[in-house]
């Protein structure tokens, strides 16, 4: 019988990847996301499989849109993959004075972005997550060496005692809750135009493997640990940036 996964961020980078995947092991796949056109041509790209809900998931009324959405096609969900969220510190209104009104608007910003609607989601699915199910949040290397804003490292930072808490909270039903904290990855909207080919070569670099990181290597991870033989791996940060934190 299928499974259902719902997927965050999934229109685009490691969300698409992540639905992709596992919809081509047989899951079907609800896409999550705030532009709607996005989700569907992503929707099509999959195939029956996969439908879509657009939602903010920023904000509680966003979360209840997902769950009215699955509740109606499922009616049970098995997997939680919460992969929206970005770099808002970058994207600071250029009205804002320096200093700490600054720096307090991308906290929030980032708090919203990365950690709430993680939260949203899971909490607002929770009702229906069947026992066995699997939940996957999506952190960052930035959330173990900073990110040089502060905000973005440690909102992602956030996420890992917030896995191990659910796992503490759902593990007597055989629920997992884990985070997976990417290093660099291409092919992804999150660095926009700001990526310099020196700053690419400097990041390929830290690795071990002398590569960057790909959606489809962290999808490949995602299906992994959302797989039924992951079932004894749960309130773990598992890393995948080709040995960049670790160093030389």
């Amino acid at each position: 019988m299928a499974r259902t996964a719902v997927v965050s961020g999934g229109g685009t980078g490691i969300g698409l990847a992540v639905a992709e995947r596992l919809a081509a092991q047989g899951d079907d796949v609800i896409l999550v996301g705030r532009r709607e056109s996005v989700l569907a041509e992503a929707a099509a790209k999959i195939g029956e499989r996969a439908t879509f809900a657009a939602a903010d998931l920023e904000t509680v009324e966003g979360a209840v849109q997902v769950l009215q959405h699955a509740s109606e096609r499922a009616g049970r969900i098995d997997v939680i993959a919460a992969a929206a969220g970005g770099n808002a510190a970058g994207k600071v209104p250029e009205d804002l004075p320096k200093g700490f009104e600054r720096a307090s608007w991308a906290w929030t910003a980032n708090l919203r972005l990365n950690v709430m609607t993680a939260v949203h989601l899971v909490e607002g699915l929770k009702p229906i997550l069947n026992d066995d199910g699997r939940i996957v949040l999506f952190s960052s290397i930035a959330a173990f060496r900073g990110s040089g804003s502060g905000s973005y490292g440690g909102s992602k930072a956030a996420l890992h005692p917030y896995a191990i808490d659910l796992s503490a909270e759902l593990g007597a039903r055989g629920i997992t809750a884990n985070v997976i904290a990417p290093g660099y990855i291409e092919d992804t909207e999150f660095f926009g135009t700001s990526m310099t080919e020196e700053r690419r070569t400097m990041l390929i670099g830290q690795t071990h493997n002398g590569r960057p990181g790909t959606p489809a290597d962290t999808a490949a991870l995602t299906a992994w640990l959302a797989s039924p033989e992951a079932g004894h791996v749960t309130a773990q940060i598992v890393q995948t940036n080709g040995g960049a934190l670790a160093g030389r």
